[in-house]
């Protein structure tokens, strides 16, 4: 007998939640691992033009760990679009006051451009602390071994 190849709906999508605790891990291995959970590639009815990911929680962004020289090295530019508007920050900067910004940016970067991809988008949330307001959603605790090393 064939099988019949299914494909989710976005109406039958019920996302679930997760907290993910970022502290001691690596910056890029955290963030594929989120973009993955985010995407709904972890799911058996994964489909990539449905947005049926699950909703993403990372607490403890300011103890995100970077390695080798990046810190100094990589920079986040910004452009207001107007002439002379370009702002350039490394990390280093960026981590000291808003370390939200750079782990969101990370996760970000590995979504898909586009209409899809910023409807994702709106399903991530970081924190810089320990605690977060989305206790009603009674989110799961996730951890991702691979990004300890």
């Amino acid at each position: 007998m064939p099988r019949q190849t299914t494909h989710t709906k976005a109406a039958d999508v019920k996302p679930r939640w997760h907290v993910v605790n970022a502290e001691g891990m690596i910056l890029g291995r955290l963030a594929t691992e989120v973009a993955t959970v985010l995407m709904g590639k972890h799911r058996p009815d994964y489909t990539p033009n449905v947005g049926n990911g699950d909703c993403v929680i990372v607490i403890n962004a300011d103890k995100v760990r970077v390695t080798g020289n990046k810190l100094a090295a990589k920079t986040i530019r910004q452009w207001s679009g107007y002439p002379g508007g370009l702002k350039v920050r490394t990390y280093e900067s960026l981590m000291a006051a808003k370390p939200e910004l750079v782990v969101g940016e990370a996760i970000t970067r590995m979504l898909p451009r586009g209409r899809l991809g910023r409807r994702i988008r709106r399903n991530l949330h970081v924190i810089k602390g320990a605690t977060h307001g989305h206790a009603a959603q009674q989110p799961a605790t996730l951890d991702f071994p691979n990004a300890r090393r």
